[in-house]
């Protein structure tokens, strides 16, 4: 555990041995089963979760039963509710493993504890959260402006490996698609390229 979570942060920001061993005590191990709920809507989300293995999404279930992705977290990546998470609000939305997944968690109040006590972690999550911003705008107009095609081979050039791992079903409503249109795209892209 924390190999792959000290090397995502190591890219980001420096710790001493010294740090790296304070930091580790304001995290629990868990691990999760396949389908095995980490957040269900209406409950506060309590913890931020560090993915160390396997593969996450958030997801909210609409009136008629639908399922609408908002995120997906592999080995190194992070997931929440933050709204939750920051201001005690019930959660909007489901968290759930994809596949069997190894996790580090951090409550809310150890969060804090860790920002005071290493300084520079702070700083960490200042950059992580200056991204997460930029990518959820550049989420957002691209959900506007974008063809579906264009969402898709977007989402293939920047995460081809996830696209594998991850269920059609799930990446067409991540894109804001259907299945149907997904594989449509997915066939005109290869008859495309079969004529190359």
């Amino acid at each position: 555990m924390f190999e792959v979570f000290f090397s995502q942060v190591k890219d980001k920001v420096l710790l001493s041995e010294a740090e790296q061993k304070l930091v580790k005590t304001f995290f629990s191990p868990k691990k999760i089963r396949k389908k095995q709920y980490l957040l269900q809507e209406g409950n506060i989300c309590r913890h931020l979760a560090f993915v160390e293995k396997g593969l996450l999404r958030s997801y909210n279930v609409d009136e008629k039963g639908v399922e609408h992705m908002i995120h997906f977290a592999w080995e190194g990546w992070w997931m929440a509710d933050m709204l939750s998470f920051l201001s005690d609000e019930p959660s909007t939305y489901h968290i759930d493993a994809i596949e069997e997944a190894e996790l580090l968690l951090i409550s809310q109040t150890d969060f804090e504890k860790m920002l005071l006590k290493v300084p520079v972690m702070e700083r960490y999550f200042r950059i992580l959260f200056q991204n997460n911003i930029i990518s959820k705008e550049r989420r957002l107009i691209s959900s506007i402006t974008n063809s579906a095609e264009e969402k898709f081979l977007h989402l293939s050039a920047t995460n081809p490996a996830l696209i594998k791992r991850i269920p059609q079903q799930l990446v067409a409503s991540y894109l804001g698609i259907t299945p149907e249109t997904l594989s449509r795209i997915k066939k005109k892209l290869a008859k495309g390229s079969s004529k190359t």
